[in-house]
């Protein structure tokens, strides 16, 4: 699946000296654009709504939260780089990060897993651990806050952060976060700690994991309540993370670990092993006093990028322009509680102990995950499924090579109907995650399926278009090297197949079919037969185009045969 498309700001159009070049988003604190001055680097350019900075105390509270986090510099935070909550049109301007949001990357590329899971519980551990050393917390750490960095997560939108002091908003009942993603002391209604970004991040991590929240989909009350009570589904992690994201998920904010104990944790390298020796073999004395040595780290931990956080303190804003504001008296400490909390003392190196994250315990009420947790596909698996792709485009190009007018209206149409399936799908599955489950799912389903093979339409032939143009080139190779006509049909056949796949567009034919592929490659006996019958029906098709000729039905001949 990929990103929405962007919408074009108007032309000409600036705030703050910001040229606005694409709007990128929309959120509950405003509208995002991709903006740029003169000479400098693009930027992500919050425009604050009216109703959020909409009175001179709420605009201070904003400009002693910017003040906070302007303090950041760390690789792993999207970090302020400039704002003006005083200006005509108040905005906040953050680093462009230039790539997909983790909802969409593992929408695209499918779950995180393996050492690229680990460094990514890593890396965002560290953005949290960033956000808290500088006295601030997150409060909505979510998959779409998060962007994919090439295999890095950078931290985004603090929108929550710096308005979750605001009494108008409680007052209104407002929830401030995700379902699912908000931890249970805040849905009693009691104040987030940094315990709290730490449930956020497990769940987010869980996410990454398995494509799917830990808590399950459904109505936000239902979800909620498998939240309050600590009942989560884990999937597709190794250890260590694993045990750290089943800890961090505990529903009493005592029992999760701190941010230090996780990358305490994460960090650490894998023990060795002493090597075994072969009996016979001639024993050196420091070949005897290697096997006896016990297991020990021998590769030091790499050093993470360090995060500076600025000393000074952050500029006071202008007075208020009004004289009545001028005048007003000193808001009370009870009445201006800030998100702002004290930065964390450091700890020194020698007092760290190993970080022993709490034996994970089975959830209550939720099917166990050992029980059908997926296997992790590792490079066998991946390998394995190359293998059918492959052979799935050598079966197409067999197909046109035997019967080209039927072959290749087969696999044209079979285009269009994955492609219509694929967006149906993908609009059922948004309608479950805003408003859950609904017994009429499947027949609504149905009825919208005519728009959604309409709806495919235009995407379908330009990726018709794109592989019938590499189909051609296919075959004016053939022709060139005085190639039988089977031969030049297969070659065409073949390079059209992979166009589909693998063309513009092609990810909403891929998915469906890696849908299939993927559990096959997972279990070595049913890739063996999956891979024979497969090579047979590509091999059967070929013996048919050699022996008999190709059958240009439903034509008599050729088109090249009547000239």
């Amino acid at each position: 699946m990929s990103s929405p498309p962007r919408q074009e700001a108007p032309p000409q159009l600036t705030v703050g000296g910001y040229t606005l070049l694409t709007r990128i988003g929309e959120g509950g604190m405003g509208v995002v654009h991709l903006a740029r001055k003169p000479g400098q680097e693009r930027v992500a350019l919050k425009v604050l709504r009216p109703n959020i900075v909409g009175d001179d105390e709420a605009r201070a509270r904003l400009a002693r939260e910017v003040g906070s986090l302007r303090r950041i510099r760390s690789p792993r935070i999207a970090e302020i780089v400039d704002a003006d909550p005083w200006g005509p049109v108040p905005f906040v301007a953050t680093r462009y990060v230039p790539g997909l949001s983790l909802h969409d990357h593992v929408a695209e590329e499918g779950p995180v897993q393996g050492a690229d899971l680990r460094h990514l519980a890593t890396c965002l551990a560290e953005a949290v651990a960033a956000v808290h050393a500088c006295g601030v917390l997150h409060r909505d750490i979510k998959p779409s806050n998060v962007l994919m960095e090439g295999r890095s997560p950078v931290l985004i939108d603090f929108g929550l952060a710096r308005v979750a002091d605001d009494p108008r908003l409680t007052m209104t009942g407002w929830l401030l976060g995700t379902p699912g993603y908000l931890a249970p002391e805040i849905l009693y209604g009691e104040d987030a700690t940094p315990a709290s970004d730490l449930h956020a991040w497990a769940a987010t991590v869980a996410f990454a994991a398995s494509g799917e929240s830990p808590f399950g989909r459904g109505p936000a009350m239902a979800v909620m309540d498998r939240v309050r009570r600590g009942e989560h589904r884990l999937s597709g992690m190794d250890e260590p993370v694993h045990a750290l994201v089943e800890s961090a998920l505990r529903p009493d904010p005592a029992e999760r670990p701190t941010v230090a104990a996780l990358l305490e944790a994460l960090r650490a390298p894998e023990p060795t092993r002493p090597r075994p020796v072969a009996a016979g073999t001639p024993m050196t004395q420091p070949l005897a006093a290697a096997a006896l040595a016990p297991a020990h780290h021998v590769t030091a931990p790499v050093t993470p990028p360090r995060t500076l956080v600025e000393t000074q303190a952050p500029v006071a804003p202008p007075a208020a322009p009004s004289a009545a504001a001028s005048t007003a008296p000193p808001r009370p400490a009870a009445a201006a509680r800030s998100s702002v909390l004290p930065a964390p003392a450091p700890v020194p190196p020698s007092s760290r102990q190993p970080a022993r994250p709490p034996a994970p315990q089975p959830p209550t009420g939720w099917p166990s995950p050992a029980a059908d947790a997926p296997a992790r596909a590792g490079w066998p698996a991946r390998a394995r499924r190359g293998v059918l792709m492959t052979l799935l485009v050598l079966a197409g190009g067999a197909a046109v090579a035997a019967y080209p007018y039927l072959g290749t209206l087969t696999l044209l149409t079979a285009a269009w109907l994955l492609r219509s399936g694929s967006l149906a799908a993908s609009a059922a599955g948004t309608r479950r995650r805003f408003r859950g489950s609904r017994w009429y799912d499947a027949p609504q389903l149905l009825v919208t399926t005519p728009w959604h093979l309409l709806r495919s339409i235009p995407g379908t032939g330009m990726l018709v278009l794109w592989a019938g143009g590499l189909a051609v080139a296919g075959a004016l190779i053939g022709y060139a090297a005085v190639a039988p006509a089977e031969v030049t049909l297969a070659i065409a056949g073949a390079a059209l197949t992979g166009a589909l796949l693998f063309g513009p567009g092609g990810s909403r034919v891929r998915g469906p079919v890696d849908r299939v592929l993927r559990p096959l490659a997972a279990r070595p006996v049913a890739w063996f037969v999956a891979t024979l019958l497969m090579a047979a029906l590509a091999a059967g098709l070929g013996a048919l185009a050699t022996d008999r000729g190709v059958n240009w039905a439903p034509a008599q001949q050729g088109p090249l045969q009547s000239l």
